[in-house]
């Protein structure tokens, strides 16, 4: 593995998972599970929120990934740059440490893995993935959501910590 820095940077985190407020309302999604604190304290947490590090503030309307990828709020302003802009600083944080796996807030349109809204402002969630969460697993980086914690500890125990040679 060729990186910049070394770390002991082992899990991408969605920061409202970690109870920081920067969803689109302000508020934090916070999981309280003694594996992620046991994470926090060993160093092996590194917290990013995609959407704000890709220039939206908080709190900030609603967004929804459309079919077509396009990223709207539901008064059908674009946000898609935005969005792909936080997707590739979340990738270039994971190449840069060395981080092989993310844990990322659910049904999110940059975070969800597995499901997002609809696009259409509805309340439906469809199969699908959030910008950030496709844009990591298309360059192999393995996506789990808050529900997941079982699979992302298992994940964790197979994968040894990498470490980066200069």
């Amino acid at each position: 593995m060729d990186c910049r820095q070394s770390s002991e940077f082992r899990v991408l985190v969605s920061g409202c998972l970690l109870g920081q407020p920067v969803r689109y309302d302000g508020q934090a999604k916070g999981v309280s599970d003694p594996r992620l604190e046991a994470w926090r304290q060993q160093g092996w947490l590194l917290s990013v929120c995609p959407e704000v590090e890709g220039g939206l503030a908080i709190p900030r309307p609603p967004a929804e990934r459309r079919a077509d990828g396009r990223v709207v709020t539901a008064e059908g302003l674009e946000v898609s740059e935005a969005f792909y802009r936080g997707a590739r600083i979340a990738l270039a944080l994971c190449q840069r440490y060395g981080i092989e796996l993310a844990l990322l807030k659910a049904n999110s349109p940059s975070c969800g893995n597995r499901r997002i809204y609809s696009g259409r402002f509805d309340g439906t969630l469809i199969t699908g993935e959030g910008v950030t969460a496709a844009l990591l697993r298309q360059h192999g980086i393995q996506v789990f959501n808050e529900f997941q914690l079982d699979a992302l500890t298992q994940a964790l125990d197979r994968s040894p910590a990498k470490r980066c040679s200069d």
